[in-house]
This record gives C-alpha cells, sequence and structure tokens, in this order.
C-alpha cells in the first residue's frame, strides 16, 4: 500500500519527536501492509516547515530505515493548510507537492464556514496543480454542505479520508460522511494520517476491511490512485466494487502488498 497522508518525519511538527518515534512508526507502518510513506508534515502559521528541512528529514529517515533493515520507503511531501497557502508564491506551493509531483495535499479548515477555499482550490487547479483535499469528513463545513465538495470534485479535485474515519475514530458524525464520500464516489483514496505508532497510528487495511470496504475498491483507494497521483497520470477508472459490501480477503490481500 501507499500511504498519501502521514507524519513520519521527527521533530517538525505535531508527529514524531524524535528519529526513534519516527522508526517506530514506520515499523509500525511495515506491519500493517505500507510499503511507501509520503511524509506530510503540516505546512501552516504554525508550522513554519519549508521544503529543504522536509527533504532533508526524508533523506535522514530512509538512511536509518535502510540501517535498520525497516521495509519502508518515504517520500518528501507535506499537508500544506489552505490558510497559508492563499498568501504563498506558486513556486512555494509547487516545492510542496506529493512525492515531486503536480499534487497538492491542501487540508481545509476545521470550521463550519471555510470562505475563500472553493475559490483557492479551483485557482490551484487553473495553474496546473492537482489538488488532494485531506480529510474532507473531518471538515465542519463539508458536513454543512456537502455540495461545495462535489463541486470541486467536479472542477478536478481528489479526496483524501482518513481510515480512523471509518471506525468512528474521529467521532459518528465523520465516520457517516466518509462512509457517505465512499458510497456516492466522492472519495479517491484513504490514507493513515498517522502521527506515532500508538495513539495514530499508521493502519489502513484494517479499517476498510470493518467498513466492508471490497477488494477490489480498497486496492484502488490505496495502491492504483496514489500510484497515479505520484506519476502524474489520470486516474483510473473507479471499480465497479461496493463500498461496503463486506468481503473477507480484503484485509489479508493489503496486508501481502
Amino acid at each position: 500500500m501507499i500511504d498519501l497522508h502521514c507524519h513520519a518525519l521527527p521533530g517538525i511538527d505535531d508527529g514524531p519527536a524524535r528519529i526513534e518515534d519516527a522508526l517506530s512508526l514506520a515499523e509500525a507502518a511495515a506491519a500493517a501492509g505500507i510499503e511507501t510513506i509520503l511524509a506530510t508534515p503540516h505546512v501552516s502559521f504554525e508550522f513554519r516547515n519549508d521544503q529543504e528541512t522536509i527533504r532533508r528529514l526524508t533523506a535522514e529517515l530512509n538512511d536509518r530505515l535502510a540501517e535498520q533493515s525497516i521495509p519502508v520507503r518515504v517520500l518528501p511531501g507535506a499537508e500544506v493548510a489552505a490558510t497559508w497557502a492563499a498568501d504563498a508564491d506558486p513556486d512555494q506551493l509547487e516545492a510542496l507537492t506529493l512525492g515531486g509531483s503536480r499534487s497538492l495535499l491542501l487540508e481545509p479548515p476545521f470550521s463550519p464556514v471555510i470562505t475563500g477555499f472553493q475559490q483557492l482550490a479551483e485557482l490551484l487547479i487553473a495553474r496546473g496543480q492537482r489538488i488532494v483535499i485531506a480529510h474532507p469528513e473531518r471538515c465542519p463545513a463539508f458536513h454543512r454542505d456537502i455540495g461545495m465538495l462535489r463541486q470541486l470534485v467536479d472542477a478536478g479535485a481528489l479526496t483524501s479520508l482518513t481510515a480512523r474515519s471509518l471506525t468512528s475514530g474521529f467521532g459518528a458524525p465523520a465516520r457517516r460522511l466518509a462512509l457517505r464520500l465512499l458510497e456516492e464516489g466522492l472519495a479517491h483514496n484513504v490514507a493513515s494520517d498517522a502521527h506515532d505508532d500508538l495513539a495514530r497510528p499508521p493502519r489502513i487495511a484494517g479499517e476498510l476491511s470493518s467498513a466492508g470496504v471490497d477488494e477490489s475498491l480498497a486496492l484502488w483507494l490505496t495502491e492504483l490512485v496514489p500510484a497515479a497521483i505520484l506519476a502524474d497520470d489520470p486516474i483510473p477508472p473507479r471499480p465497479a466494487g461496493r463500498p461496503a459490501g463486506g468481503t473477507k480477503g480484503v484485509l489479508a490481500r493489503l496486508l501481502r502488498r
């Protein structure tokens, strides 16, 4: 699996504090069937991270992973707050994309009103960037107005759900919206949004299985779409499998990959 949203770098945001904690997170990811992690530290007015720091820490973490034979590859990325992105230069945003692709993981504000978010996302799309909206199921504004999210997807935006949302890890409202987005074809990826190996661990497959997501859709959400995002390829067609139908082989298949 490819984990498109993970706070894997040490000492840079609210993720792991030390390199040892980052290694524990990566080891947990490997045990959960994840082979590639996109390191997506916050870039915001609170966490003023930059491309150079992210790339340096990513390289250092990969070196330590190789030393300890932990079979995970880490690629640089960022979770960019929309409030910060609105004032950023285009070059700054292009430097913070996922794995060097043209895709930007954009975090909406956690508020019931997100004035300007739709306009910002559409502007970035018009500039040629592919926008991946982080955890829309946890954004109160999309609970109030799912039509805005539909419009953004119609304009070319993608969405990335947090796996824990599927099992009520962020509350019943987030779970209901996450399942609705899957049912209505408004979800394109499920990622861990992990911050450590215990409280917010890098788990995806188990949550998909618990939610009854069938095998073909699970593979699309965790492998095919992320791979297309990183390669700047068109998103492959969504499989016909139901988002909730209870197939027994989902977890085992994902853990083998």
